[in-house]
């Protein structure tokens, strides 16, 4: 809803062309990434602007933000049950190996 709502608000302020909708997308997902910064530091910041930026485009391209609330909220409550299953060295080792 935060994105949708920024979209929609800068839209109104810069307009529907191609350069309007990339600086749209880049705002959002560095506001996005800062909204991060208190709970998860400098990590999280980096990691929320690039899923800011991959989300971005897909809602300026299709217009559509129900998937990726879907998507959002599946990102989050995985990420939830690996710090709460204690799996975080595991899957590190799987990814960064």
């Amino acid at each position: 809803m935060f994105r949708g709502f920024l979209f929609e608000r800068l839209g109104k302020l810069f307009g529907s062309s191609a350069w309007a909708r990339i600086s749209i997308v880049l705002i959002t997902a560095g506001w996005f990434g800062l909204a991060h910064y208190s709970d998860q530091g400098l990590a999280g910041v980096e990691q929320a602007t690039i899923v800011g930026l991959v989300f971005g485009t897909i809602l300026a391209v299709t217009g559509r933000i129900w998937t990726l609330m879907i998507a959002h909220a599946s990102f989050d409550l995985t990420a939830l049950a690996i710090i709460y299953w204690n799996l975080e060295a595991n899957v590190a080792h799987l990814v960064f190996k």
